[in-house]
């Protein structure tokens, strides 16, 4: 049985940005035929979609007459779409866990941290405490984490708001170790998960305490 969202007509907005995703690299000519719009209507999206870091434009140049833009999906856009990545994930996590003692998988997964850790080598290590929590959420939003760190009566404390594996944790929590881990190897001390967005938290939030972190900084 077809659903309403199935038989819902596309906006002009998305007919736009599905046909960049499929043709790549299309002129205004070509999306003003694809959603039977004129090139005005066509330049006026465009514009919206620029300003929200959705599209990039090039431009192409022509041997007679003057250039014109082709348009493409940023990294930015890339992500409005469904994606497998999740699916085949998960499938490749369940032979993993499958053929391996749970021991075996944590090690993998500790390896990969050690492979971030390794391609960082030398940028964190001679800074202080907090100049190396700085660096951290830096590290964390390459990663595709959301994150801030404070110092609170008790301590420091970070905070994740998004977290790129959530849907995949929700299957397999052993990838909850990742950013951990990332963590405790740029700080080089103890962290302690205080909430987990898997169990419900509207965050996941770490907690280091001052004697903690006071030792990190008398090594600095």
């Amino acid at each position: 049985m077809k659903t309403a969202t199935s038989n819902r007509k596309k906006s002009t907005r998305e007919i736009i940005l599905h046909t960049i995703q499929t043709a790549q690299h299309v002129n205004v000519e070509a999306l003003a035929k694809a959603a039977d719009v004129s090139p005005v209507t066509v330049r006026h999206h465009l514009n919206s979609l620029q300003a929200g870091g959705l599209i990039e434009a090039s431009s192409v140049r022509r041997k007679v007459g003057r250039p014109y833009y082709v348009y493409s999906l940023s990294e930015k856009g890339q992500e409005l779409f469904p994606k497998r990545y999740v699916r085949l994930t998960n499938r490749l996590l369940d032979e993993l866990k499958a053929r391996l003692p749970a021991e075996a998988v944590q090690a993998v997964f500790s390896s990969v941290v050690q492979g971030v850790i390794e391609d960082h080598a030398g940028r964190f290590e001679h800074l202080s405490f907090e100049e190396r929590l700085n660096y951290l959420v830096d590290l964390l939003t390459e990663e595709g984490f959301v994150s801030e760190w404070e110092q609170t009566a008790d301590g420091y404390k970070i905070t994740e708001y998004g977290c790129p594996y959530l849907t995949i944790g929700r299957s397999h929590a052993e990838i909850c170790s990742f950013d951990y881990e990332l963590m405790v190897n740029v700080l080089q001390t103890t962290v302690q998960k205080q909430s987990c967005m898997l169990a419900g938290a509207d965050c996941c939030e770490f907690i280091i305490t001052p004697e903690i972190s006071q030792a990190n900084l008398s090594k600095t």
